[in-house]
């Protein structure tokens, strides 16, 4: 089979995973690559070995070779960048939070509509190992009803009014920037249309959530709560409860080796040990490889449907927050 030639636009350090997945896997192949600095692209092609580079992005939309492009740019370009994308015909992963807001959202999936191209969000969490061992496990009904699910994330990051995290203007914040994985996380084993959404941040000078705490409720009784920020670090496990036993994520954001199912009075019954064979977005770009092979316009495993559904929580906790990135 023809290998899938890959275009990715920006250089930072989620370029650099990709590229190294991309160039991982037997079925996909680093095309091209795109900055606005001509000589950090240059840089980028030679050290992943990428076909070519170009000095701007515009030129990497266009050019027909390629097949898929991934889209690595600061969170408030996203938009204009998958939509260039988009009208000239590529098909596009982009990365998470895929848009500022459902508005922006629903735009670029008329667009890919239109064009007939694929379009996802790039979350990776859902497509690796352990993720899809405990909603395997879920689905058997090996912890019974889930009740509760408890995921937290956080990142200390000292203030700086440059950096992205902190800058409105870019898209900033804990919610866009950390949210969306535990949100997403929450929804995979409660639903992704909560009853209720309870929420309150802390809104610090530059105009952003520094900090937050989520809780969904749902109408059965079960509930998910997360505490996200940048201006504290916490553990950063995850546990999904269920009224036969749970499962316990150590640092599940990279969900990598430790994973553990018990029973209802805590025992251990599995433990596996579950290592990545690259880094973890390896099994992202597998996703897309299939999903451009079978001629599919989504991912089964991450539909935009789910990744509108978690757009349109954080737009309702923003708006309980008063924050709009239009103001």
């Amino acid at each position: 089979m023809e290998k899938i030639k890959w275009g990715i636009m920006a250089t930072g350090n989620i370029a650099e995973k990709l590229a190294e997945a991309i160039n991982f896997s037997e079925g996909s192949e680093l095309y091209a690559v795109a900055s606005r600095s001509c000589e950090k692209a240059e840089q980028f092609a030679a050290r992943f070995s990428a076909v070519k580079h170009y000095g701007s992005y515009e030129e990497l939309a266009k050019d027909s070779d390629i097949d898929i492009i991934y889209i690595a740019t600061p969170m408030a370009q996203h938009y204009e960048n998958a939509a260039m994308c988009i009208k000239n015909g590529r098909n596009v992963l982009c990365e998470k939070t895929v848009t500022l807001d459902c508005k922006q959202f629903d735009e670029l999936i008329k667009l890919a509509k239109e064009h007939n191209v694929f379009f996802m969000e790039a979350m990776w969490m859902k497509f690796i190992p352990a993720f899809r061992l405990a909603k395997e496990w879920v689905s058997q009904g090996r912890i019974g009803t889930v009740k509760a699910v408890r995921a937290d994330l956080s990142s200390l990051c000292p203030y700086d009014p440059d950096n992205r995290f902190y800058a409105k203007s870019l898209g900033g914040g804990s919610l866009l920037d950390l949210g969306v994985y535990p949100l997403t996380f929450a929804c995979e084993f409660l639903g992704y249309k909560p009853d209720e959404i309870i929420t309150n941040a802390y809104i610090g000078d530059s105009g952003v959530d520094y900090d937050a705490s989520l809780l969904l409720r749902y109408k059965n009784g079960s509930f998910a709560d997360s505490q996200i920020g940048f201006d504290f670090l916490k553990e950063n496990k995850a546990c999904i409860i269920g009224d036969k036993g749970s499962i316990t994520f150590g640092n599940w954001f990279f969900c990598t080796t430790e994973l553990v199912l018990r029973d209802i009075y805590g025992n251990v019954v599995e433990a596996p040990e579950l290592k990545h064979l690259c880094n973890g977005y390896e099994y992202e770009v597998m996703e897309v490889e299939q999903c451009l092979s079978d001629g599919r316009k989504q991912s089964l495993i991450n539909p935009i449907c789910d990744t509108r559904a978690v757009l349109e929580i954080m737009d309702c906790c923003r708006a309980q927050w008063g924050l709009d990135f239009d103001k």
